[in-house]
């Protein structure tokens, strides 16, 4: 029996493997590079005995499948098999912006790559589960979950409307607003459902492009169970790798058109909370909901009825729970 107190803010106790494969979507003659971290048996990288639950991370606009290593290498250490792919915008050059694009040629783009979002997701979860001989990880095609940052977090959210085998989300910044902000993708939810998928929404107290009130208009139309936390001076890229340097790229960029006004009005990172802090914050929570839900883990389930602010202010890290 095992007595250890239940920590998912600790590292797991299994070594972390990583591969790369290429999966073709025939259907829309799309090549997409895929990483896959898993529990190992040990330096050699050997998968070890599935079957694990299958968890699909999806990335921000302007982003790629590696943009949370921080968090996929966590969830594989505790047992999980995680994958993500760069979505369509990333490998398809129809979908690149183009010198010269005209207003309407921008908008069928926009549209074009907002409409492969969840089919991309689909085609991932068919294309793993499909050919175990070329990944031999071992996956359990009864437990799956999503997690995805902004584009990503909408991306995860929309999936369950038409994918009856998601168990569990994470949605973290998520698109979806009814009334986003200038420059912001206008992005659909109709939570269209037609089963229980407990979601987790995770936001950042100084969220530039998706404040936490545009997560709450998201959270409040959303089915239940849910549950919503929000990190204290965070901001967007308080989701990704590299927090610290990423954010400030993002302040010394040139947005053009109507999103002109977000590095200007983003604050410096300087006065933010560390990104140590925003990853301890995402990668326990992450862990907790998905342990809760796809493993129906007593452990995971009495830590998130418990006081997470607590938990997570004994670790120095800064939070509100459900409403602000």
């Amino acid at each position: 029996m095992d007595t250890q107190p239940y920590d998912p803010f600790a590292r797991g106790p299994f070594p972390v493997g990583v591969r790369t494969i290429h999966a073709l979507d025939p259907a829309r003659d799309r090549l997409f590079p895929v990483e896959i971290w898993y529990p190992a048996t040990g330096s050699d990288a050997l998968a070890h005995p599935g079957p694990h639950p299958l968890v699909i991370y999806s990335h921000s606009v302007a982003a790629h499948r590696r943009s949370a290593t921080f968090l996929t290498t966590h969830l594989a250490s505790h047992g999980y098999a995680v994958a993500a792919l760069d979505h369509s915008e990333v490998v398809a050059p129809e979908l690149h912006p183009r010198d010269g694009e005209t207003r309407k040629e921008r908008a069928a783009r926009i549209d074009e790559v907002i409409s492969s979002r969840v089919p991309d997701i689909r085609f991932l979860v068919d294309h793993l589960l499909d050919l175990a001989s070329e990944v031999p990880i071992g996956v359990d095609a009864e437990r799956l979950g999503l997690v995805g940052h902004s584009l990503g977090g909408w991306t995860v959210l929309a999936t369950p409307e038409v994918e009856p085998r998601v168990r569990a989300v994470v949605a973290l910044a998520p698109g979806g607003s009814t009334n986003p902000l200038p420059g912001i993708l206008p992005l659909d939810l109709t939570f269209g459902w037609r089963r229980r998928v407990p979601a987790l929404y995770l936001a950042a107290e100084d969220d530039t492009p998706v404040p936490p009130a545009q997560v709450h208009d998201v959270f409040d139309r959303a089915p239940e169970p849910k549950r919503m936390l929000v990190l204290r001076r965070a901001d967007h890229q308080h989701f990704q790798d590299d927090v610290e340097a990423t954010h400030e790229a993002v302040r010394a960029m040139s947005f053009d058109g109507e999103g002109a006004w977000i590095p200007r009005a983003m604050r410096p990172m300087a006065e933010l909370c560390p990104g140590e802090h925003a990853h301890l914050f995402v990668r326990g929570l992450t862990l907790s909901h998905l342990d809760a839900t796809l493993r129906e883990d007593e452990a995971a389930d009495r830590f998130l009825a418990g006081d997470l602010e607590c938990e997570l202010a004994v670790r120095g890290v800064e939070v509100l729970a459900d409403r602000p």
